[in-house]
């Protein structure tokens, strides 16, 4: 009862008190006390949300303290020496492979940015699985690389923990411990209970649990000591797991477990000794891996009828007998401490997060990580068995790969449990039982009884790649060389692993499909690729990495030795003899190539004597059998005899040469063809590859011939195949002597001569081994190193509107002209248009370099020389059967016969170089003694090519059809002369069979190796070939006379490809330059090959004499065979189509050329435009448009306007302008900030506000201009058509299902000619050009005069435009323009929708687009000229349109500003019952505003002196207005003294055009104001500028240019005026020039000053008085706020995107982080606006409004509708765009001049200025839409 008492009370109080008496001497009951408090704390029986069992425990542990502080304390003890922070998938790590020791490395971001890793080789990666930081591991890194605080090693000098701070825990945490794992067993349900069992849900309930013990992990060393104690000690373990007998409860629990292990296929080492009479009739392999489905319900129980019942249908599923392996390894466990049990159940509910951090953040403690890691290995098999039943395999997987990463990658803890715990035998076991569960019989060779079983590619096992973890585990613990040496020391382990890979041995086996197209492609080659890259290749290549030295030969000699024997036992199994079965091919023979890897290293690294690992003549032919099928297959799915098999036969084809399998699978192939041809019969070898290629019947004299198995156009590629595959074959040199340099310069310099290759992709191309391209390997030159060496770097270069190009390595031209290698770009090539790319750059660099113009041949390379163990492969070259061959294909591609090509020529030519220059060392004595029988001897006398060249072969006996040309001849006369009868003839004629040939030798070589008779050949079913009606006619034998050699079919050829009779004169020899012949064409290599020869002897070099001497031109083809001409004509045909179609391209590039240059070009804006819209032609009496469209010309009319394609789209870039030119910057800390408060759309909102406070409403809407944000700007491309014609254009845009990335239900089109994006159509106004003049024709009327026409203009009402179509329209343009830009941009009156807010949003909006031109312009007019933008501006137009929707508003003449700025008023006496507000002050007012105002409310077209005479009255105020804002930055005492030289200067004549006169005036009236200077005078005293005259001068005339630069470009507009260029100090006289201000004269004399350019109508004294007075009679109006209004300041700085940092990484560690301000949580993906700095979640559902997500969102508030967004998480730029989004590319790019999409790569990215400027330049100049191509809707959803 005593517990119940203490659990009333207080807890900290109770807390301390137990502790201060477990602290006495005896302390038996305070332990008693604890026990019985904790059995009723934590009751197993109570739920697992109850919380107050873990308050109770915290006060504990705590001891009476708060929890908060013991952490504090506990940490303060913490002596850990790592940093081990885990971390769980999608962190961002690092990783440094100059500082890793193991290839798995990684550091947090803390960590990695304390150490210095300057110049390393290090990335940063986004965590797939998760992992933990190694920092302070010096097993698994160097300690150079260690962070600060772990190189210093601080936790080792932290005194001891005191002994009492955790004398609680020791007591508390164990039962809290077990309590955990009660709850464990007792939420696991089976999955095949009818429950539905809820696993997460039991997860969820035990959250603050697991938690609690996470938090404790982090407690530091001393906690962790704690824990390890509680967690491996087994006596703890044995008393509470059982639970006390009397507990019910625990024992109904306790009995839980055991269930769950039984369930689980295992038993614990008791329970297997009682119960193996029961298990033994489902005993092995079956009961544990169940059925065919894994996971499916009772699984052992259906076992037997589960095989039986398949249907007959599908491929059965293959047991094997498991009596080779140790059953114990799969099915014993016992668990002796709380770990293990732990362990087992982490696995059980398949790897909860928190559960593996927790058990991970324990790993820095030395002891338990030893523990830990022997219960991890002796549970391996029971977590292979989870996984392959899970169904969230993925998660799995990572979870599982998170642990093992962090055991296996410490050698000496991976050495140690191989010692211990036989890992390797575990590993390789499991992975033996995954693979047995789901083998299926072979079907290659012997398709019935085949006894060799392989794995089911369509298996989820596979499909999935659930074996991933495994085996990634099995790769990682051999990359350590002490767990290596064990595997390869262990036989019977070796054996098991070649057992296993065996099971890959052939998977996948495609079979042709003859006769219709398969059904259903499978997919299933992804998985077979996979599975052998990853289960066999790479621990291939991981075993091999410790065979590089003399030492190891043993271990190379058993794997070499274990190879063959099961390359043997599989041969047998698939009953195989010579012939593999025909259309047949598996790309999959991994046991073949360990052998071939394993033989290689031997010879290359280890000094074998190759020799010795290789087996006898039998087993060679057999072994290179599927190999060369494979080559063949290759050739013959190029040449399309596989179509039927889908595009997925391609797929296979190139992932079998693709760059990450390459080293894997063609290359040891190839290798291993190369051992078996140097140790065969050469003749055999020769005979065979032709056999395998088919084209056998091809190589024969005759014109005709039958081939059994090739349609003909299979012919001609199936023979290329085989003479490339020959020519491959004899001078690759990868495995054969070349070394890893010469490699690796071999391979970047074919990758490079396809294609230029960015950085990245060229590390992606390159086979990581030989060469592992991370991690420098002594002695041997470095990736970098050969880059520089090969390849020059081409920096990336920018075109405003072209694409993003990257920084690119492209080969140097020593490369083309030595290195260039084509035979390793054919084998390098995925695609074959690759190798023709490779061919067209080193024909462009030979025409470039002038070396050779015409179309060159592949050049030839010289090979590096073989390795004395391969010379026989030199045999190949120098076989009789190859020179026939040879003989035979020169003949017929002389002769013209069908199917020959110029690649075959070639080839062919190549083969006779590679002869010539590897001779073979005669030994006479080894030649046989010639046999009788030997058919084709007598072709040539020996095998040397050299004496072969030039032995001349007279008759051949070919067998041919009946209908071929050659049996129409007579017998060839016996005259005299010949003196031979026809009979000797006969008899000396060569004959030749190929396959004759191979069967006699393969019987040989059988009957030597064997004596027994028994073996003999299955006789060719083909001989006896039942021939079916309708046959091919009759072959029949002929004799042809030949009377050629070799040497003089060359020098005919040479004739032929010259076309001249005699290119070679007798002479041609001895004044030979050898220099030039390395590059050139099909002449060049005959040339080429004939001077080689006869430098080797002089008897060809006598017979090359004779036969130039006495050529005689060529036999003509018999003209009277139809084949051969046909032949002719066709080539002569073809020779006509390619000309004319080389006519038909050039005809139709000259057109494209011209269009382009007369249609505007909208990428690259600085092009000047074609039509100039600003300036009417002066010549025609009327406008005329071309509609691009229906292509008619004519004027725009009231019935038939014509239009110009817009583009109309709302834009704040003017509003985001600021004072300062410098751009803000980015903030990357939170002490930066950005505040808005100073940019130009904040201040005109302030003042409009301010001024509606206190003045009349309407008179506040005339006297701003809005627009600055969501604004509406205009452009055009140019391009005009009729309105009608547009709308039938959109009627079938409409129609047309393909939409393209833009809504035609928002009017969206591209524009007809150009495609340009465009949403309207602008109408012209109808108008004759001849009324320009009218109007531009000065009359001399005095000022005056032209104010009072003003006035009189202004006073016409509107009148209302007859009802037409082109009214119509102008209505809709207005229309569209307002539903451009969302309603708060236009609704500033206090009444929205009233005709004062419509007029100001009108007027605005011609504001807007005038301002942007200037803003172009570069913000001034110096440059003069029409520019870039006034290409796009339609701002004539656009003034029609306005200025007709303008005349329906008129101006109360009362309140006309104009009769305010000309004439002097008597001010109205505001009368008692008068309580409207007054209106708004002159001096308040925008004078640019009042501009445009006055332009459009007057009738068009208006006279040009009239708006000069309006501008010239504007001027007078705004320069007035420049001296109220000046008088204000004065102190006191300048006013006075200003004031005083005013005053005197009145007097004078000039008064109303001296400024200081009138500065005087303006103070002296604005100083009657109360208290108006006094508002700021703080603010002045502060500066202690002194104003000399010149200053003043200056600051007026920067007062008054905005709107002097406004009014001249509306002149420019409206009249056509150009603009002259000038210096910028000269702007001000040239602008006051043009614009009629000042007479022309002056300038030249003097400077213009600001007061000359005034002209008043009245008194100008008057007026200033009267225009000061309105500021002084506000009585409302403080002084601070009519100060703030009085002091306009026009200038803005032109718009600037943010200052970015130069390193990327510095705003991807502050914002990846960083929480959202709206939401408080870290976004999954981070984006940050560029314009105003932003921080946004992308995508994301949590700030969502109205369905709209936050970049859309923002985009809006910001840049109305249009964002640009930095993506932080990818490094790329997104624009928004309206309802549209593009991804724009990135501004930051690595060290070679790369973007890093998404960061896949992790190297450290810089700012590209250049990019950044385009960024800028066409948000500015809002081209956003033309440039880039790839729009797409975002529905809201970004």
């Amino acid at each position: 009862m005593m517990a119940a008492s203490l659990l009333r009370r207080d807890k900290k109080a109770t807390a301390a008190h137990l502790k201060a008496d477990l602290k006495r001497t005896d302390n038996s009951a305070a332990l008693r006390q604890i026990h019985e408090l904790l059995d009723d704390v934590l009751n197993p029986e109570k739920p697992a949300t109850d919380t107050e069992a873990l308050d109770w425990c915290k006060c504990l542990i705590a001891g009476g303290e708060a929890f908060e502080e013991f952490c504090k304390t506990v940490r303060s003890y913490d002596n850990a020496t790592l940093c081990g922070l885990v971390w769980t998938a999608n962190f961002v790590a690092y990783r440094c492979r100059t500082c890793g020791i193991s290839p798995c490395m990684s550091l947090c971001a803390e960590c990695f940015n304390n150490g210095d890793h300057t110049s390393h080789d290090f990335n940063m990666f986004r965590s797939q699985a998760g992992g933990a930081c190694d920092c302070g591991d010096s097993n698994v890194m160097r300690e150079s690389g260690f962070c600060r605080r772990h190189r210093l090693r601080t936790g080792e000098n932290i005194p001891s923990i005191p002994r009492d701070l955790l004398m609680m825990s020791e007591l508390v945490l164990p039962r809290f411990i077990l309590s955990v794992i009660q709850y464990l067993r007792d939420g696991y349900t089976e999955a095949d209970s009818s429950t539905e069992r809820d696993l997460q849900k039991v997860l969820q309930q035990l959250e603050p649990q697991i938690s609690f013990l996470e938090e404790l992990t982090k407690m530091g060393g001393a906690m962790r000591t704690v824990l390890t104690k509680i967690l491996t000690n087994q006596q703890t373990f044995k008393e509470l797991s059982m639970g006390q007998a009397d507990n019910l409860f625990a024992k109904k629990n306790y009995e839980k477990y055991l269930a769950a292990l039984r369930n689980s296929g295992l038993v614990s080492v008791e329970d297997k000794a009682q119960s193996t009479g029961e298990a033994g009739a489902e005993g092995g392999a079956d009961a544990l891996l169940g059925s065919a489905a894994p996971g499916s319900p009772d699984e052992s129980s259906k076992e037997e009828d589960q095989d039986a019942g398949q249907s007959v249908g599908k491929r059965k599923r293959v047991k094997l007998s498991s009596s080779t392996k140790d059953l114990s390894i799969i099915e014993c466990l016992k668990h002796k401490c709380f770990l293990e049990e732990l362990l087992f159940w982490t696995i059980k509910y398949e790897f909860p997060q928190k559960k593996v951090t927790f058990l991970l953040n324990m790993l820095p403690d030395q002891d338990y990580k030893i523990t830990f890691t022997k219960t991890f290995v002796q549970h391996y098999a029971f977590i292979m068995k989870t996984l392959m039943k899970s169904h969230e395999s993925d998660t799995m997987s990572n979870r599982i790969v998170h642990i093992s990463v962090q055991l296996f990658s410490n050698e000496e803890l991976a050495r140690h449990v191989t010692e211990e715990c036989q890992l390797l035998d575990i590993m390789v076991t499991v992975l033996l039982y995954m693979m047995e569960s789901c083998l299926i019989k072979s079907e290659l060779q012997d398709e019935e009884n085949s006894r060799h079983v392989v794995v089911n590619c369509s298996e989820a096992l596979l499909k999935n790649n659930t074996y991933w973890p495994l085996v990634s585990d099995f790769i990682n613990i051999l990359s350590h060389q002490s767990v290596a040496k064990k595997f390869l020391e262990d036989h019977s382990l070796l054996m098991l692993w070649m057992s296993f890979v065996s099971f890959f041995q052939g998977m996948n086996l495609n079979k042709r499909e003859l006769n219709e197209h398969v059904e259903f492609e499978s997919q299933t080659y992804y998985a077979a690729f996979a599975a052998e890259l990853e289960a066999c290749a790479q621990p291939m290549w991981g075993l091999l990495t410790h065979c590089k030295v003399k030492e190891t030969q043993e271990y190379t000699k058993t794997v070499v030795r274990y190879c063959l024997e099961t390359l043997q036992i599989w041969f047998d199994a698939i009953s195989f003899n010579d012939e593999p079965l025909p259309n047949q091919v598996t790309f999959h023979l991994p046991l073949h190539r360990y052998y071939a890897m394993f033989l290689s290293k031997a010879v290359k690294c280890q000094g074998l004597d190759l020799d010795s690992l290789l087996p006898d003549q039998e087993m060679l032919m057999k072994i290179m059998v599927h190999p060369l099928q494979i080559q063949a297959c290759l050739s013959e799915i190029h040449s399309n005899m596989w179509v039927r098999n889908g595009l997925q036969i391609k797929g296979q084809a190139m992932t079998y040469v693709q760059s990450h399998f390459c080293n894997s699978m063609i290359d040891p192939d190839i290798y291993l063809l190369q051992v078996c041809a140097s140790r065969l019969d050469p003749d055999y070898f020769i005979s065979s590859v032709f056999e395998r290629f088919k084209v056998v019947d091809l190589l024969t004299m005759a014109s005709q011939h039958q081939n059994a198995v090739l349609d003909s156009e299979q012919e001609r590629p199936m023979l290329e195949g085989a003479l490339t595959f020959l020519v491959i074959l004899t001078s690759l040199r990868i495995h054969l002597g070349m070394t890893d340099d010469e490699i690796l310069r071999a391979e970047m310099v074919s990758q490079l001569c396809m294609n230029d290759r960015t950085h990245s992709s060229l590390l992606d191309l390159i086979p990581e081994n030989p060469n592992p391209k991370s991690g420098i390997v002594p002695g041997s030159c470095s990736f970098e190193e050969m880059l520089s060496a090969v390849a020059d770097f081409k920096a990336p270069v920018f075109e405003p509107g072209g694409s993003m190009q990257q920084g690119m390595y492209t080969p140097k031209a020593e490369v083309w002209e030595n290195e260039f290698d084509p035979i390793m770009v054919v084998l390098r090539t995925v695609y074959r248009r690759d190798v023709q790319s490779a061919m067209d750059r080193y024909s462009a660099f030979l025409k470039q370099s002038g070396i050779h113009t015409g179309n060159p041949w592949p050049p030839y390379k010289e090979r590096t020389p073989l390795h004395p163990c391969y010379k026989g492969l030199i045999k190949l070259l120098h076989c009789k059967t190859l020179h026939i061959v040879i003989f035979t294909l020169l003949y017929k591609i002389w002769m013209d016969h069908q199917n020959m090509s110029e690649h075959v020529l070639c080839m062919v030519l190549y083969l006779i170089e590679l002869g010539l220059d590897n001779q073979v060392q005669d030994n006479k004595e080894d030649e046989e003694p010639c046999i009788e029988e030997h058919c084709h001897d007598s072709w040539f006398p020996g095998t040397n090519l050299i004496s072969n060249l030039h032995h001349v072969i007279n008759f051949v006996r070919v067998r041919v059809p009946e209908t071929a040309p050659e049996v129409k001849r007579e017998a060839p006369p016996s005259t005299s002369s010949e003196a031979t009868s026809y009979g000797q003839n006969l008899r000396e004629a060569q004959v030749f069979s190929l396959v004759a040939e191979r069967r006699r030798k393969f019987q040989e070589i059988i009957n030597r190796s064997s004596s027994e008779a028994s073996l003999v050949v299955r006789p060719k079913s083909s001989s006896t070939r039942w021939v079916p009606p309708g046959t091919p006619p009759q072959l029949v034998t002929e004799i042809l006379e030949i009377r050629e050699s070799m040497l003089s079919l060359l020098v005919k050829l040479h004739q032929k490809l010259s076309s001249k009779q005699n290119s070679l004169s007798e002479s041609w020899l001895d004044n030979m330059d050898t220099s030039r012949h390395a590059h050139g064409d099909g002449i060049t290599a005959i040339e080429r090959i004939l001077t080689k020869a006869a430098t080797r002897s002089c008897q060809i070099k006598r017979s090359i004499q004779d036969i130039c001497g006495k050529v005689c031109p060529p036999v003509p083809p018999k003209k009277n065979s139809p084949t051969d001409k046909k032949a002719m004509d066709k080539e002569e045909r073809r020779q006509r189509a390619r000309e004319r179609q080389q006519k038909l391209l050039a005809e139709f590039a000259s057109r494209q050329k011209s269009f382009m240059e007369t249609a505007m070009d909208v990428e690259s804006p600085e092009t000047e435009a074609a039509m100039d819209l600003g300036t009417s032609e002066v010549l025609e009496s009327e406008v005329l448009y071309d509609c691009v469209i229906c292509g008619q010309s004519g004027p725009s009319t009231e019935d038939r306007p014509t239009g110009l394609v817009v583009l109309l789209q709302a834009s704040s870039v003017l509003g985001h302008r600021c004072k300062n030119a410098e751009a803000k910057n980015l903030p990357t800390s939170d002490e930066e900030h950005i505040y808005s408060a100073d940019t130009c759309a904040v201040a005109h909102d302030v003042r409009l506000s301010l001024l509606q406070r206190f003045f009349k409403d309407s008179s506040c809407l005339q006297s701003v201009s809005i627009g600055w944000d969501g604004g509406v700007y205009v452009q055009t491309c140019g391009h005009t058509l009729h309105i009608d014609c547009h709308k039938s254009y959109m009627e079938s845009l409409r129609n047309d299902q393909v939409l393209q990335g833009f809504s035609v239900d928002k009017g969206e089109f591209t524009c007809p000619l150009c495609r340009q994006f465009a949403n309207s159509v602008l109408p012209c106004r109808p108008g004759r050009s001849s009324e320009a003049g009218a109007w531009h024709t000065p009359t001399n009327k005095k000022t005056s005069v032209l104010i009072k026409e003003v006035e009189a203009l202004q006073d016409k009402l509107g009148l209302f435009p007859m009802e037409s179509n082109l009214s119509k329209e102008m209505e809709l343009v207005i229309k569209d323009i307002k539903n451009t830009t969302q309603k708060k941009y236009m609704d500033y009156g206090k009444n929205p929708g009233s005709p004062d807010n419509d007029f100001l949003f009108m007027y605005s909006l011609a504001r807007t687009n005038l301002e942007l031109e200037l803003v172009y312009r570069g913000g001034n007019l110096c440059c003069g000229g029409a520019s870039a933008a006034a290409k796009r501006s339609c701002l004539n137009q656009l003034f029609h349109v306005l200025a007709m929707h303008m005349r329906l508003y008129s101006i109360d003449s009362a309140y006309n500003p104009w009769t305010k700025l000309t004439q002097l008023t008597q001010s109205r006496e505001t009368d008692g019952f008068d309580e409207e507000r007054p209106e708004v002050p002159m001096l308040f007012r925008d004078v640019p505003s009042l501009l445009i105002i006055f332009v459009l409310t007057m009738p068009q077209p208006l006279r040009k002196e009239h708006f000069t005479c309006v501008v010239k009255m504007l001027y007078n105020l705004q320069f007035i207005q420049a001296l109220a804002t000046l008088s204000t930055k004065l102190r006191p005492e300048e006013r006075q003294a200003w004031c005083s030289t005013g005053a005197a200067k009145k007097a004078r004549a000039n008064a109303d055009t001296s400024f200081e006169a009138l500065l005087g005036h303006v103070i002296s009236e604005l100083s009657k104001c109360d208290s108006l200077y006094a508002a700021n005078t703080e603010d002045i005293m502060l500066s202690s500028s002194v104003w000399s005259p010149q200053s003043v001068e200056f600051s007026l005339q920067q007062y008054c240019l905005p709107f002097l630069r406004l009014a001249c470009l509306l002149q420019h507009h409206l009249y056509g005026d150009n603009l002259t260029g000038c210096l910028e100090q000269e702007e001000f006289s040239s602008l006051a020039m043009c614009l009629g201000l000042t007479p022309a004269a002056s300038v030249a004399s003097n400077p213009v000053n600001s007061a000359s350019c005034l002209e008043w109508a009245v008194g100008a004294f008057d007026l200033v008085t009267q225009w000061c007075g309105e500021v002084k009679r506000l009585p409302q109006v403080q002084a601070e706020q009519a100060l703030t209004l009085l002091v306009q300041d026009p200038q803005w700085a032109p718009p600037r995107l943010l200052q970015l940092p130069d390193n990327y990484n510095i705003i991807f560690q502050y914002y990846h982080r960083k929480s959202c301000t709206v939401c408080k949580k870290v976004p999954k993906d981070p984006a940050l606006c560029l314009v105003c700095g932003a921080f946004v979640c992308l995508k994301g559902v949590c700030c969502k409004q109205q369905g709209i997500c936050e970049c859309v969102l923002h985009s809006q508030h910001c840049g109305a509708a249009t964002g640009i967004f930095l993506l932080i998480n990818a490094s790329v730029i997104i624009i928004i765009r309206g309802h549209r989004f593009c991804l724009w590319g990135s501004v930051y790019l690595d060290a070679h001049g790369e973007e890093d999409r998404d960061l896949r790569r992790g190297k450290p990215l810089f700012l590209c200025e250049e990019r950044y400027r385009v960024l800028e330049q066409q948000w500015v100049s809002h081209t956003f839409d033309h440039i880039n191509k790839r729009w797409g809707p975002h529905y809201n959803g970004l």
